[in-house]
């Protein structure tokens, strides 16, 4: 085991991914785990929009690794950061939709979450922001409130009605009253200083979650009258079910595409979610500046992720919450120590890989115990390139018996009514035919079934929109498909 471990850090110290020092030496790699919440594939380096502006994201993902195929393991944020932060998937802990809490499943009781698994080890833990869905303070040693999704109107711009978080516009007028920037200012005097122990540090930026609130300059970056907006087709859904249609439309929180569009504000909106995206985008990049030219620059891992997708009129819906490629696409970028000199080649890796592979990823990277209840697999392998054996397709829930498993061409749904979808992501990007019903694909359509939980635990009680809506989508099924 001694010898394999050295190997893999021989590999992984030659392509720039840790230090060239003992991971047994008191000095172990820092973390820095970068959160953004609702960050879809609009970057820069991902190619989501073409007008996407994200110099830092990108500037970083040359300087590691890129997993263009990343998915998170639930659309809805508690169960996805529930789900990485322990290393369990949601059909095995129950924690599908936004409550209830990951202290309140049986299933995880006893178990370790990622920071506190470091803080065992002799790391001082400390983040500022949302890394968990709430109680970031329970979990870290050293937290720093920020003050959620930051300030409001008192009046909402451009939605007048629905959930008082869903509206969009320029305000508030200075950077520095957004959360985000003090996360960031935070951050960046943190990397400054030295430290007696290891550290693992987390970073959660709340934009582009709704409210898309950023101040003007972000918005003229992208000039309404220049703004494109997705590529979406009426007969997209006429080959759904309605079950997979009522999943992802009945009892949201969002505002309906027909609305959208009907209101003029479809511009506006994808403006507004670029905006956002840009100023976040700025947000890291005052974090990687500090990294870069602190102390801790050659003795720090650094992970990036979203942790779920995002629709912008995509299926002629909004928000997430839904098993397509909109819905669970993110991005994820793992950059080593030594790579700020720009010297190590950049790796894109097209393979899947999962949200939930991050924890056994980090245990490996910094020479920690590998926890044995993980279901996640270390993407050591990836990084490395010693690839070749890899065939784990990312698995997405979204309530019980609804699941989507993505391997590195095809994207396969299975809804607890029968149904099915297969899309070829080389050919049909957009997802807009469904491949089940043709029989050239029946083995393919196999090979990705057979991925499918055995065992999918029941749905925790609890009070939320998935819950609703995984209600009201189960009102028109039969008695058998229930």
């Amino acid at each position: 085991m001694i010898r394999m471990l050295t190997l893999t850090l021989c590999l992984l110290s030659a392509a720039g991914l840790l230090p060239t020092t003992s991971v047994f030496a008191s000095d172990r790699p820092n973390v820095l785990l970068i959160s953004i919440d609702d960050l879809n594939d609009w970057v820069g380096c991902l190619g989501g929009h073409p007008q996407a502006i994200t110099p830092n994201i990108d500037r970083l993902s040359t300087r590691g690794v890129l997993f263009e195929n990343a998915h998170c393991q639930s659309p809805v944020c508690n169960p996805s950061r529930a789900s990485m932060m322990t290393g369990r998937y949601p059909h095995t802990t129950g924690i599908y939709f936004l409550s209830p809490d990951l202290k309140a499943a049986p299933a995880l009781e006893g178990v370790l979450t990622m920071p506190e698994a470091f803080a065992a080890n002799g790391y001082h833990t400390m983040a500022s922001g949302k890394i968990f869905h709430k109680g970031g303070k329970r979990f870290f040693q050293e937290y720093n409130r920020v003050g959620g999704f930051g300030p409001r109107p008192e009046k909402k711009i451009s939605q007048p009605h629905g959930h008082p978080l869903w509206d969009w516009g320029a305000f508030p007028d200075r950077d520095e009253d957004m959360p985000d920037v003090r996360s960031a200012r935070w951050a960046a005097e943190e990397l400054s200083k030295e430290h007696e122990k290891p550290f693992f540090m987390g970073v959660g930026f709340y934009r582009p979650h709704v409210p898309m609130y950023v101040p003007q300059k972000w918005f003229d970056m992208h000039p309404r009258e220049k703004i494109r907006l997705p590529e979406v087709r009426d007969d997209d859904r006429d080959d759904l079910s309605q079950y997979a249609i009522d999943l992802t439309n009945r009892m949201h929180v969002s505002p309906t595409h027909q609305w959208v569009t009907e209101a003029g504000q479809w511009a506006h909106a994808v403006q507004a979610y670029l905006a956002s995206v840009t100023f976040v985008d700025h947000c890291v990049g005052m974090v990687l500046d500090a990294l870069e030219s602190g102390p801790h620059a050659e003795n720090t891992i650094v992970v990036l992720f979203s942790d779920h997708g995002f629709h912008l009129g995509e299926k002629q819906r909004w928000a997430k919450r839904s098993l397509w490629e909109d819905g669970s696409r993110v991005p994820l970028i793992i950059a080593g120590p030594g790579s700020r000199s720009g010297t190590v080649p950049a790796r894109r890796v097209t393979q899947p890989a999962e949200l939930i592979d991050v924890y056994p990823t980090l245990l490996e990277l910094a020479g920690l115990p590998v926890d044995d209840g993980q279901e996640g697999d270390s993407l050591v392998p990836l990084m490395t390139g010693e690839s070749e054996k890899w065939n784990h397709p990312a698995i997405t829930t979204f309530g019980r018996g609804n699941v989507a498993v993505r391997s590195e061409r095809f994207r396969f749904i299975e809804y607890v009514d029968g149904s099915r979808e297969l899309y070829d992501l080389q050919s049909d990007p957009h997802e807009w035919t469904n491949l089940a019903a043709n029989p050239e694909y029946a083995e393919i359509l196999s090979q990705h079934a057979a991925f499918i939980p055995a065992d999918q635990q029941p749905i925790l009680e609890g009070e939320s929109t998935g819950h609703n809506a995984y209600a009201a989508a189960a009102e028109n099924l039969s008695p058998t498909n229930e």
